[in-house]
């Protein structure tokens, strides 16, 4: 029997009380993880400066899983986002300090790459008819072979100047931290994409039915490949921004990324929608992961309670969004 057949078979008294869970289960549970950190550390953990530390930090993360975002919408799954991420931050180190291009240039150059492996990647999964999961392993998997390649496994770490790390340690509005202004245009800039223009329409029509889609006369390709590109371009600025915090070009920086950028995406689905995945939903998934890290370090949990945290986070995520789409079905 499928979920949706055997949703159907359950009261509507209990269908209603799982639809409320489904949809704001994150929610709730995010509220009660603050009030119980900040019962437990009232001098840590509910600051002003704590809390700008994990909006900072969870900055990267929430910019790489907008970009990953946009290609589930579309009905895809980007695998390569980690990889990318690290192979742009060797790159953008190495054309700074190797090549010495301004720091303007370099960026846009990365972002170009960006958007380009989301070409390829769409491109793979469109034309040539290879399932998503696979290709953009494969890409992946690639892309790790050429930051090897490049920097021959050596840290890019001598020669980088100033300005470059002011990109993410810098607060030049306000005293802001950059990477949290930069993660709000981000998340501002593909929230008015998808739920206020054109295209954003046909972005949610394509995940939603390719085939009524294509009906309508949507270019579904052309749709598909755009969501790689914009999750290709995010995981060039993740990539540049984490750099720039480290002051160094790592081959796998920012691999560990992926699983989080995913727990995010699924986590974002089973808020506020019937397994939607939506930009807002991922910025809210990504604050419950980031808010229990910085929860679990300041109780000085063990480094492995965070992947044991961010496994459990993950098939939680799952389960919840899979539920809200039964429950919407029936």
């Amino acid at each position: 029997m499928s979920d949706a057949g055997y949703t159907r078979r359950l009261s509507p008294g209990t269908r209603a009380a799982l639809g409320v869970f489904a949809r704001y289960g994150t929610i709730i549970g995010l509220l009660v993880m603050i009030l119980v950190f900040s019962f437990l550390s009232p001098h840590a953990f509910p600051t002003y400066n704590n809390f700008i530390n994990v909006l900072s930090q969870a900055s990267l993360a929430m910019i790489i899983a907008g970009g990953l975002t946009m290609a589930v919408i579309v009905g895809e799954l980007d695998l390569s986002v980690g990889y990318a991420a690290s192979l742009h931050g060797v790159l953008v180190t190495g054309l700074i300090v190797a090549n010495h291009l301004p720091i303007p240039v370099a960026v846009l150059i990365e972002l170009a790459l960006g958007a380009l492996i989301g070409v390829v990647n769409g491109v793979i999964v469109t034309k040539l008819k290879v399932n998503s999961v696979i290709a953009t392993l494969g890409v992946g998997t690639v892309l790790v072979g050429l930051s090897f390649a490049y920097s021959a496994g050596v840290p890019i770490v001598s020669g980088v100047p100033e300005s470059f790390l002011q990109l993410a340690l810098g607060r030049w509005l306000f005293g802001i931290p950059n990477p949290i202004i930069f993660m709000a245009l981000v998340f501002g800039g593909l929230w008015l994409l998808v739920e206020r223009t054109a295209i954003g329409q046909e972005i949610q029509a394509v995940g939603g039915n390719p085939a009524a889609a294509r009906l309508a006369g949507i270019n579904v390709d052309r749709i598909k490949i755009l969501g790689f590109v914009l999750s290709g371009m995010c995981a060039a600025l993740t990539g540049t921004l984490l750099a720039a915090r480290l002051g160094s070009g790592t081959t796998n920086a920012a691999d560990s990324y992926l699983l989080t950028a995913f727990a995010a995406v699924f986590l974002g689905s089973a808020t506020l929608r019937d397994g939607e995945f939506h930009i807002l939903g991922t910025l809210i998934g990504t604050l419950i992961i980031v808010l229990g890290f910085n929860g679990l370090n300041i109780f000085g949990a063990p480094t492995f309670s965070q992947f044991v945290f961010q496994g459990a986070i993950l098939i939680v995520a799952v389960g919840l969004a899979s539920l809200g789409r039964s429950l919407a079905e029936s």
